[in-house]
């Protein structure tokens, strides 16, 4: 489920880049992203 989330900010963020378009949220979503995927790494749970 993480996982999904991920790729789907990461596909919306490269066309931020590419069409400028709402890129300063898609960077926020991208950063939050980063940080629950870090933060599940870092504690170890499992996504089910």
């Amino acid at each position: 489920m993480i996982w999904t989330i991920v790729v789907i900010l990461l596909v919306l963020w490269a066309l931020g880049l590419g069409f400028h378009i709402a890129g300063g949220l898609i960077h926020v979503l991208l950063v939050i992203a980063v940080v629950v995927v870090l933060f599940n790494l870092i504690t170890g749970r499992k996504a089910v």
